[in-house]
């Protein structure tokens, strides 16, 4: 009977919908041993979020809601997860910036294993293994942790988000536990952000990415085609390189992970970087010129033709369509 601690994102009061990722991963492990899961929230407003993952079968709804925990500091983050994470076998968070960067500290102050970015995970002999993708996702591993603990992030896109299963889980609060020694003096200065009305690259349902092909004119052709679509916009990391897209926009295995439900690459060769981003979206247009294109290899639909040309007509044919 393993018992599991998701520790929940949460950006501007709110859940990231990362989260439910995670919380899938730990009903898989739960129900694989006959154990439960738990879900704790570390933040300012971690107390109203709970309402919002009360739902979803947790054993445990833990919060922490301090106006010192405004902004994610390492450092004030750290000591409260660790003190919660003691009851626990396996605590988890979806690989985001967050969880890469929480989660490995957890696993230094528990003397736990570590597994990070995981794509699956396997009961076999009454413990949770762990597949991870190795070699820019074109092979697998299994890692077997063999500690008493086990601390994992899993990707986002390899796990279906968890939705409600009824219920309500009460919220209880759990104890801040304060930095000492040189974390005690971290501050927080501020963020440096860039503001964007569209969909969270990471969350949303369309994207629409560009590569170096565009060149000058990434905007100008992927905008209104987004635009139509609600959609967010990502680049190759050739297209950053060149700076044709600034690099909060990169999509691939040093950049964001993606699975939307439709993802359009436009202009986008497919090399293998870029694929270990996001080759688990549910549908896959690629736009693209070279018939040899390695993107076509995975796409469920393909279009060879000068994307200078097509996509505004595939734009104006969308806004026809919706009009």
């Amino acid at each position: 009977m393993t018992t599991v601690l998701v520790v929940a994102e949460l950006g501007e009061g709110k859940v990231k919908k990362t989260t439910h990722s995670a919380i899938a991963f730990a009903r898989t492990v739960a129900q694989g041993t006959g154990g439960s899961f738990s879900i704790l929230l570390v933040g300012k407003g971690a107390a109203a979020a709970a309402a919002e993952v009360a739902a979803f079968g947790a054993e445990k709804l833990l919060t922490t809601d301090d106006a010192s925990l405004a902004d994610y500091v390492a450092e004030k983050f750290v000591p409260t997860v660790a003190e919660a994470a003691k009851g626990f076998d396996v605590i988890v968070a979806t690989a985001s910036s967050f969880g890469k960067d929480l989660l490995p500290r957890i696993a230094a102050r528990l003397s736990a294993g570590y597994a990070g970015d995981i794509t699956s995970v396997e009961i076999q002999g009454g413990a949770p293994v762990y597949r991870r993708p190795v070699y820019a996702g074109n092979a697998s591993g299994l890692a077997s942790i063999k500690t008493a603990k086990h601390v994992v992030t899993v990707r986002q896109s390899a796990f279906q988000p968890a939705e409600p299963s009824g219920g309500a889980t009460a919220a209880s609060a759990h104890p801040l536990s304060a930095p000492t020694g040189g974390a005690a003096r971290v501050e927080y200065l501020g963020t440096e952000s860039v503001k964007n009305e569209r969909p969270e690259l990471t969350e949303a349902r369309v994207v629409v990415s560009g590569g170096r092909a565009l060149k000058e004119r990434f905007n100008e052709v992927l905008t209104p085609l987004a635009d139509v679509l609600s959609a967010a916009v990502g680049a190759s990391r050739a297209a950053c390189d060149a700076g044709y897209a600034p690099g909060d926009l990169q999509v691939g295995q040093t950049g964001k992970i993606v699975a939307p439900q439709l993802y359009i690459a436009v202009g986008i060769s497919g090399a293998i970087q870029h694929l270990a981003g996001m080759k688990s979206s549910k549908y896959i247009v690629a736009i693209n010129k070279d018939a040899e294109a390695p993107i076509y290899q995975i796409s469920d639909y393909g279009l060879v033709a000068d994307l200078f040309t097509v996509v505004p007509e595939l734009t104006a044919q969308i806004k026809a369509a919706k009009a």
